[in-house]
């Protein structure tokens, strides 16, 4: 579904339809100790790049909204339930899911 900010994110969700207004972020809504989420959020959130970068579907994204100085961040973390490790760089992946494609994003591969 397409965000407030115009990306599209698996995790949002809304509803206008007869009358309903239902927006929300159903990553951040399932974290315990997230801040409540509002839709200005989504315009600095990483989470539509991490999903338009890797679309791995063994990797898990656990997110959740701190405070950070004066404004709220998204923090991401990254889990592959494949290797069942967690994920360093949740752009490129944990790179044994897909090494060809890791090799390449990293500047890490072997033939010329």
């Amino acid at each position: 579904m397409i965000t407030p900010a115009g990306k599209e994110c698996r995790y949002y969700y809304e509803d206008f339809h007869r009358g309903r207004s239902v927006q929300e972020c159903r990553m951040l809504a399932r974290a315990r100790d997230s801040l409540p989420w509002e839709p200005r959020v989504c315009e600095f959130c990483p989470v539509p790049d991490i999903l338009r970068a890797n679309g791995c579907v063994h990797m898990v994204l656990h997110g959740r909204l701190v405070r950070r100085l004066f404004r709220r961040r998204v923090i991401v973390r990254a889990h592959c339930v494949q290797y069942d490790e967690a994920v360093e760089n949740p752009y490129v992946g944990c790179g044994r899911c897909h090494p060809a494609a890791a090799a390449i994003l990293t500047g890490k591969g072997g033939e010329g």
